[in-house]
C-alpha cells in the first residue's frame, strides 16, 4: 500500500524505519507538526520524524492544522491507500480522514479503551498498572474511540519511567503496526468495536501535575516522579527555588520524617512522605545540570528540619 505516516516525536521513528523497510508497502510522505522554537536561544527545532524523513529523502508535510486546504489538496494528490499514525499530536479532521480508502490507523500506547488521550503511558504509571501495551485502531471523530485491529501487551517494570516505557512500546509497537497494515492489505484483519467497559482518560500531564505532593504515600510519590520523567519533569521547591527530581526510591524504614522533610546523610538524602521516606537519586537545581542528590545536599548545607515546599 502507498502510505503517509503521521507522527512527530522520537516515538514515531521505529515505525518510520519499519515501514520504510517493509517490502510490501511504499512510504511516500510523512505528516508532522511544524517546526517549533526551542532552547534558550529560541532557535527553530525540527521534529525528530521530520529530520529522519528528510535524511531518507521522504516528502515532509507540516501543516499548522491538518484541516488546511493546501494540505488536504496535497494529500489527495499523493493518494495514499492508508495513513498510519504514531504520536502525531493533532486531531485529524473528517476531511482528511476520508482521503485514504483504508483510513488512518493509529498506534496508541495503551490497551484501549483504557487510557484514551494524550498521555496514556504516564497515566498507566500514575495509576500503578502492572500491565500495559499498544493498540492499533482506525481513527474516527471521537477521542481514541475507533475500532481495534490488534493489540500487544507487556508488563510495566517496577522502576520504569514513562520515557523508558514509551521507548520500549514504540519499538515493539512498530512490528504491530506493520502487521496490522499487512492484514488490512490482505483483508485478513477486521477491526472490532472497543469494549464499552473499562474506559479511562489520559489527558496531557502539565507542569502543575508534575509538582510532587509530599503528603502522598511513598509509593504514590514514586509513581508520580516516574510518570513525569523525562517530561514534563517532576519538581519541588526549596528556599523559594525550583528543584527538578529524577526517580526516587521508596524505603521500608521509618526515618521519623514529616512530609517533605529532608535528612542529608554522608552518602544519601532522604525525604519524608505521607507513609515513609524516599531516597533522592538525581536532582537538577535551577540553572544547573543534573547531579547526585548527596553532592547537591553537601553544597547546600541543609538545616535540621528543613523541608521541601
Amino acid at each position: 500500500m502507498r502510505l503517509v505516516l503521521a507522527g512527530t516525536p522520537a516515538a514515531a521513528l521505529p515505525s518510520f524505519d519499519a515501514l520504510l523497510a517493509s517490502p510490501r508497502h511504499e512510504l511516500v510522505a510523512v505528516v508532522t507538526r511544524p517546526d517549533a522554537r526551542a532552547g534558550r536561544g529560541h532557535g527553530v527545532s525540527e521534529s525528530p520524524l521530520k529530520q529522519r524523513a528528510r535524511a531518507a529523502g521522504i516528502e515532509v508535510l507540516s501543516p499548522v492544522r491538518p484541516s488546511e486546504p493546501e494540505f488536504l489538496a496535497r494529500l489527495r494528490e499523493i493518494a495514499p491507500d492508508c495513513c498510519p499514525v504514531v504520536a502525531y499530536g493533532a486531531l485529524v479532521p473528517p476531511a482528511a480522514l476520508d482521503v485514504p480508502a483504508a483510513g488512518w490507523v493509529n498506534l496508541h500506547f495503551s490497551l484501549l479503551p483504557a487510557w484514551r488521550g494524550a498521555a496514556p503511558v504516564q497515566h498507566a504509571i500514575l495509576a500503578g498498572d502492572d500491565i500495559t501495551g499498544a493498540t492499533t485502531f482506525r481513527l474516527e471523530a471521537g477521542l481514541d474511540t475507533g475500532p481495534v485491529y490488534g493489540v500487544m501487551t507487556t508488563e510495566i517494570g517496577a522502576r520504569e519511567t514513562a520515557g523508558e516505557l514509551v521507548t520500549r512500546l514504540a519499538a515493539d509497537g512498530a512490528a504491530l503496526l506493520v502487521a496490522t497494515l499487512d492484514g488490512i492489505e490482505d483483508g485478513t484483519v477486521v477491526p472490532l468495536p472497543q469494549a464499552a467497559e473499562g474506559v479511562s482518560l489520559a489527558p496531557k500531564i502539565t507542569a502543575d501535575d508534575a509538582r510532587v505532593g509530599w503528603g502522598a504515600a511513598a509509593i504514590a510519590v514514586d509513581r508520580q516522579v516516574r510518570a513525569c520523567t523525562p517530561v514534563p519533569g517532576a519538581w519541588t521547591q526549596l528556599r523559594g527555588r525550583r528543584l527538578r527530581l529524577g526517580p526516587v526510591e521508596p524505603l521500608g524504614e521509618d526515618a521519623g520524617l514529616g512530609p517533605g522533610e529532608l535528612s542529608a546523610r554522608r552518602d544519601e538524602v532522604l525525604v519524608g512522605t505521607g507513609s515513609g521516606p524516599v531516597r533522592l537519586q538525581e536532582v537538577r537545581p535551577e540553572g544547573r545540570g543534573p547531579m547526585a542528590a548527596a553532592d547537591w545536599a553537601r553544597g547546600l548545607r541543609l538545616a535540621e528540619g528543613e523541608r521541601f515546599g
